[in-house]
């Protein structure tokens, strides 16, 4: 592993140990060149998967950029770190579950769309309306509307 601080090809592990959902092996980091400690996380990736934009570009597919997407949504509100990962974890083995090296971006964004509404309702309002392009007041009322039935649904299936 290549030291993120002074780009050394040499750096040792200090300590590893399973994630608190076993979905990955937490690294303790050491570079005997500059002394700088990191954590790295190793995971299982059973295929490269690949993104089918809605303009048919094609990207491959990005743990890190999913996380992000959730992140946005969920700023200044009550939901821990460790939730956001569990819930990536699920997307990203439902989508490895159907067996398809590529999808398409409309059903990582429904999938997003499920997690969120089942960690924060609010994150789900907002991710919804950058995810359905809302431009005006009733593009929200309309969708609080369906959603609300549907939330209700989601945190039923949760417990």
């Amino acid at each position: 592993m290549r030291c993120p601080f002074c780009d050394s090809d040499e750096t040792q592990v200090k300590d590893s140990r399973p994630t608190e959902d076993n979905s990955a092996i937490r690294r303790r980091r050491a570079c005997p060149g500059c002394g700088a400690r990191f954590t790295t996380f190793e995971r299982v990736q059973l295929r490269d998967m690949v993104v089918i934009k809605v303009d048919d570009r094609r990207q491959p597919f990005d743990r890190d950029k999913l996380i992000k997407s959730m992140q946005i949504p969920l700023r200044k509100r009550p939901v821990e770190l460790e939730q956001v990962e569990k819930a990536v974890n699920s997307i990203v083995r439902q989508l490895e579950s159907m067996g398809d090296q590529e999808v398409p971006s409309k059903q990582i964004g429904e999938l997003v769309m499920k997690a969120l509404a089942r960690l924060d309702s609010v994150a789900y309002i907002r991710y919804a309306s950058v995810y359905k392009d809302f431009r005006k007041p009733e593009d929200f009322h309309a969708f609080l509307e369906e959603a609300t039935g549907f939330h209700n649904e989601i945190r039923k299936a949760a417990e």
